[in-house]
């Protein structure tokens, strides 16, 4: 009878033990979740930081802004204050828009600023046109163009005859991006100003993005022929092998 009580009694121990196992571990759990959910601030790109710019600047000017998330998504580094001491900080290279912000990309001396940002897998070109060869200044970083081109064709095609021997002139590429006019880019530097304004109205200069094997068509283009540029619309659709030459300038 003594044993089976005894029994009894460690069963009861047993089973005591283990309840209270399961609720601490269910309140640490729980603790750990709650710890887990529990917003933390951290500031995000909302539009382009450049390099150069100060921590402080650049939210007081809305081009980083606090969020809130949970602790467990807080990335590695994030900055999560922007005090007197780390409004200081210029921003060491351009911070994208939608990049949560580290505080490792802000320091006391930037790496420097890139000039033009060039699309990925493409080649930046330069073309010098006149001002109306460039729509004067309508043409503007963001543009998207039609090239023309006006050549001579070589000897092979004026021996063929009189007119192959006269000036042509054809599209050359019919939709060109345009990433920046003069010193004006699609990310202008930090410290632009007024002037860098200026220059750019009345600068000759503009400069494309395209695929490698489309810049060989382009600078070809610029050492053999004058080229023309026209501002392309939403639907605009170019005929690639329509040839106007002195002979058919007026055919209809």
């Amino acid at each position: 009878m003594g044993r089976r009580v005894m029994a009894v009694l460690a069963a009861v121990v047993v089973g005591l033990i283990g309840v209270i196992s399961v609720l601490f571990y269910a309140n640490g759990a729980d603790a750990r979740a709650v710890a887990d959910q529990r917003p933390q601030t951290v500031f995000v790109a909302r539009q382009l930081v450049p390099s150069g710019t100060t921590a402080a600047d650049a939210l007081a000017k809305g081009l980083m802004v606090p969020t809130q998330i949970a602790a467990k998504g807080v990335p590695a580094g994030a900055l999560t204050k922007v005090d007197e001491a780390t409004g200081r900080l210029l921003a060491l290279s351009d911070i994208a828009p939608g990049e949560f912000v580290v505080a490792s990309r802000f320091g006391t001396t930037p790496l420097g600023q890139e000039a033009i940002q060039v699309p990925d897998g493409q080649v930046a070109i330069s073309v010098s046109l006149s001002d109306p060869a460039r729509v004067g200044a309508f043409v503007t970083p963001g543009s998207r163009i039609v090239i023309y081109d006006t050549y001579t064709p070589g000897a092979a095609g004026a021996a063929a005859g009189a007119a192959a021997a006269t000036k042509q002139t054809r599209v050359l590429l019919d939709d060109v991006l345009v990433i920046a006019v003069g010193s004006t880019s699609l990310t202008p530097a930090a410290n632009a100003n007024s002037g860098g304004q200026a220059q750019a109205a009345s600068g000759a200069l503009v400069t494309v993005a395209l695929p490698p094997h489309t810049a060989a068509i382009l600078v070809h283009g610029i050492q053999t022929g004058t080229l023309y540029a026209a501002l392309r619309g939403a639907d605009t659709k170019t005929d690639l092998g329509q040839i106007v030459s002195d002979s058919t300038l007026f055919n209809k």
